[in-house]
């Protein structure tokens, strides 16, 4: 009896021991699976408004421009019509905003895709995805302005000429600006919002100071403002900035800014606040990031002409051209190719385009 009684207990301890032995086997087997399943991704976000150390990251650690705008449904190639492209934008296609102006320098708006050469790298572009003459895309414009002492004789009327361009500029619901003012740092005074009059607060808010970062002040805007902002689909992103082009507190080099700004694909407008009446060492920095980036510099030895320098730019933001394409022989390398787009009838059209782009790299 007694040993039945043992062989019983001992059977049912079998019985709940291999049970066990079981639920941890299905157990560990769910838990593994549940591990391995990618963890839900995190929509990005807006940096905070404050100023930032430029120099804390290597310029190099940046997302490479082609990878700027949200994968879209490619329109067919040539397409032109007045709605805003659908451009798809890979790993191995490039995205480029130009402007064509004539012999005279007046913007030419009506050329179509059949008129221009692309080239990638010394090479023909493999395939052209979307061309546009684009009037209407969304801005993201960073409004960048010299606080140091060197401009403290026409601030106040560089000021009021900012705001008038932000107030003509930025439409309600479609596009988005901030304010940056720098002197030996940068300091965000409004971050980016399409409240004209938060904007205008911004600019007021600007005192003259001390020295001059401007490497530091274009370098943090790209990096932490325009890089780290969300899009909904395809954007402008453009630069304002008011300087003497005079830099003696920076940390990053003007290559680095440069090559930033090109991570970031904006396009940099300078307008220079040298009074003197020629061009100074600081007035060829300012040509040199407006040229390495398609924009435009401007001077205007005349305090009235600011005015008419932030309507240059407030108009040649509308009348631009969006082309996208598929490079040949294209390497996810991480290396900086060229972009060459030139007018068939060079005699006549000039082409302003960024000069190239960082390529991705491989992961």
């Amino acid at each position: 009896m007694r040993g039945a009684f043992t062989s019983d207990i001992f059977s049912r301890s079998s019985i709940l021991g291999w049970a066990a032995i079981l639920l941890l086997v299905v157990g560990a087997r769910e838990f593994g699976v549940a591990q391995a399943s990618p963890a839900e991704p995190r929509p990005s976000s807006s940096s905070s408004v404050q100023s930032s150390n430029p120099s804390s990251q290597p310029a190099a650690a940046s997302t490479p421009a082609p990878q700027n705008s949200p994968e879209q449904g490619s329109n067919n190639s040539g397409a032109e019509n007045g709605d805003i492209p659908k451009i798809r934008v890979g790993t191995n296609e490039v995205n480029v905003v130009f402007t064509v102006t004539d012999k005279h320098g007046k913007r030419v708006t009506d050329l179509k895709q059949a008129d221009f050469h692309f080239v990638d790298d010394n090479r023909p572009v493999a395939d052209i995805r979307s061309f546009h003459a684009e009037t209407n895309l969304p801005l993201q414009v960073g409004l960048l302005i010299d606080a140091s002492a060197s401009v403290r004789d026409r601030f106040k009327f560089e000021q009021e000429s900012a705001i008038e361009f932000l107030n003509q500029t930025v439409r309600k619901h479609y596009d988005e600006a901030f304010v940056v003012g720098f002197d030996v740092t940068p300091e965000v005074t409004q971050d980016f919002t399409d409240d004209t009059e938060k904007l205008a607060h911004g600019v007021r808010e600007l005192r003259p100071g001390g020295g001059t970062a401007m490497y530091d002040a274009l370098y943090y805007a790209c990096r932490d403002k325009l890089l780290k902002q969300p899009q909904k689909g395809p954007v402008r992103r453009a630069i304002i900035l008011l300087s003497d082009g005079e830099d003696n507190q920076s940390h990053v080099t003007r290559e680095e800014a440069i090559e930033m700004a090109q991570r970031a694909d904006a396009i940099i407008y300078t307008i220079s606040t040298n009074v003197s009446g020629t061009k100074g060492a600081g007035d060829k920095v300012l040509e040199r990031m407006a040229d390495a980036t398609g924009g435009r510099a401007f001077f205007p030895f005349q305090i009235r002409d600011v005015t008419n320098a932030f309507a240059e730019i407030q108009d040649e933001l509308r009348s631009q051209y969006d082309v996208s394409y598929k490079p040949a022989d294209f390497k996810s390398d991480g290396h900086f190719r060229t972009i060459e787009i030139v007018a068939n009838d060079r005699k006549n059209f000039r082409v302003r385009a960024r000069r190239g782009y960082y390529a991705p790299v491989a992961q």
